[in-house]
């Protein structure tokens, strides 16, 4: 079927973090101004449909009137539908019993802190980067050890020589890698995964990839998941489908762990964990049939892209901006107009009305950057840029 990205869904009273969250942002000082105006573009979810097989597998459950206790444990089918996806789309494959759900990645790289290293401990990763990653560190009292990565103009590139000298170190004991990378929107190309996993195997490191955007390539892409150049069974790799096919709320993460120590291990931090019903037949549905519109989609993102970048371009120059390889994130560069930060977050939320997210929280890297999530229909990301470049006409 046809499916059309354009239509624009009512999210508004739906206990929507994205458009509901008005309150909360003010709270933790993310914005002053939140109304019914205000074009939300800061979370990594889509304002798109659901493809329809999910929508009718979820009726189906629905229609059985009771949503008790479930045994995915003991269904084959959930196992091999997830085997089946990743080796049709990615040539990976791997055994059934290597997989173990999580209700949420971070919280998967919580468990896997807390099972792989102890306090005072130092975790590498690689500003500027999804925040969660700082706070399941330092959080469960941690140390960061930050390779910083390396950009030029816009381009990404990992510095080799200190990620080698921070995996020396006798305090590191595992690092978290973003692949595709959040914010910056590097995949990682075989190269570079060799190089990481070598220094990793060398020097003892616990290696975890989060692979949750891997399906959200550019349709001129190719991604690679780290399993498949890496020969080491004690890498742990984090997939998903909520950023896939927008479902998460369903809460259901499957995390892969060839090595069946460490998979014990992390089985036994995290507990008996039992997903929805209903995010049972999502992931099936999903999964199984959902292809069609994964493809389609990523046509209508690659097309965003473009009119972000051409928008920038002709009516922002000054915004340095990259189309990212993967994701749906764009990370845009303000420093073009020598401002403060706050006074870009001024411009941007509270006076265009639009709610992006600022570069700092993701590293000081981030600084004078801002992250916007482009999967939504293009009138509304049309109308959020034309907001935001009418505040900086100076």
């Amino acid at each position: 079927m046809i499916y059309n990205f354009d239509e624009i869904i009512n999210r508004k009273n739906t206990h929507s973090i994205k458009w509901d969250a008005g309150e909360l942002l003010r709270k933790f000082e993310i914005t002053e101004r939140f109304d019914e105006d205000t074009i939300p573009l800061f979370v990594a979810d889509m304002d798109f449909s659901c493809p329809q097989p999910v929508i009718d597998a979820l009726h189906k459950r629905v229609d059985q009137r009771m949503y008790g206790y479930t045994t995915h444990a003991t269904d084959p089918e959930y196992f091999k539908t997830i085997q089946n996806w990743f080796a049709r789309r990615m040539n990976w494959e791997f055994p059934a019993d290597s997989i173990v759900y999580s209700p949420g990645t971070v919280h998967a790289l919580k468990i896997a802190v807390r099972t792989f290293t102890n306090p005072g401990d130092g975790v590498i990763i690689q500003r500027p980067v999804y925040f969660p990653f700082t706070n399941v560190i330092e959080g469960n009292g941690r140390i960061v050890l930050n390779n910083s990565l390396v950009n030029n103009d816009g381009y990404y590139e990992i510095d080799f020589v200190d990620l080698e000298q921070k995996a020396k170190l006798s305090s590191s004991k595992l690092m978290i890698l973003c692949s595709p990378h959040n914010p910056v929107g590097r995949i990682w190309n075989q190269g570079e995964l060799e190089k990481i996993s070598r220094i990793c195997l060398d020097n003892n490191i616990v290696l975890i990839s989060d692979e949750i955007h891997g399906d959200l390539i550019r349709t001129t892409e190719t991604f690679y998941p780290i399993a498949n150049v890496n020969s080491d069974d004690k890498i742990i790799v984090c997939t998903a489908t909520n950023k896939t096919f927008n479902m998460a709320g369903l809460h259901c993460s499957n995390i892969i762990l060839r090595n069946a120590d460490m998979r014990e291990q992390f089985s036994k931090e995290l507990g008996m964990q039992m997903p929805s019903p209903f995010s049972i037949s999502a992931l099936i549905a999903a999964y199984n049939e959902g292809e069609e519109w994964l493809e389609q989609l990523k046509v209508y993102i690659d097309k965003n892209f473009d009119f972000l970048k051409n928008f920038l371009a002709n009516k922002m120059d000054k915004v340095k901006f990259r189309i990212p390889e993967g994701t749906y994130i764009g990370w845009m560069d303000f420093s073009g107009y020598n401002m403060d930060p706050e006074e870009i977050h001024n411009r941007i939320y509270n006076k265009a009305n639009v709610v992006l997210e600022d570069g700092k929280i993701f590293g000081e890297e981030g600084i004078n950057f801002q992250r916007i999530c482009i999967p939504s229909p293009r009138s509304i990301l049309e109308e959020a840029m034309n907001r935001i470049c009418t505040e900086f006409k100076i």
